[in-house]
């Protein structure tokens, strides 16, 4: 019996890329991934974590729960980055223009990840996932910044 295949659309095939970058997440609270594509090419990943050659919060402990911080508030207490904002530093570290991209995040980005994206060119957020900061829809609105909401890929 033939089994028929599938093709995932270009949608799906760069959010499973975030979906499976979150699984290299260091993080405790929360595991996100995120991929920067532009014309269909993948140009940067990242995921949330401590910064190169920092020890782990799984050593060190989740300082956001050690001083009872909720989420989506206070984000300068953690010791991490976000996935976003390592999609963004891995692409300038290489040289790789980010302008007019594509963000595929398995969370809605934050304010501060929002202001990034904006100052960085990228045109269009593709999420699965709410977070807990109502200003990141403000403004994308203002500028015009797409933002598309996904169902959870079938694994």
């Amino acid at each position: 019996m033939m089994r028929v295949r599938t093709r995932p659309d270009w949608d799906t095939y760069f959010m499973d890329m975030a979906v499976l970058a979150s699984r290299r997440s260091s993080c405790l609270r929360r595991a996100v991934g995120a991929v920067l594509v532009k014309d269909r090419r993948l140009l940067a990943t990242g995921y949330n974590g401590v910064p190169s050659g920092v020890t782990h919060c799984e050593v060190t402990g989740c300082l956001r729960e050690k001083l009872n911080v909720p989420s989506g508030e206070r984000h300068e207490l953690c010791r991490g980055l976000h996935a976003e904002q390592n999609a963004i530093i891995q692409a300038a570290f290489h040289g790789v223009s980010i302008r007019d991209a594509v963000l595929y995040c398995t969370n809605l980005p934050c304010i501060i990840c929002a202001k990034m994206l904006i100052n960085a060119g990228v045109r269009r957020v593709v999420y699965l996932e709410g977070y807990a900061d109502a200003l990141t829809g403000e403004m994308f609105r203002e500028v015009g910044m797409e933002l598309v909401r996904m169902e959870e890929p079938a694994p």
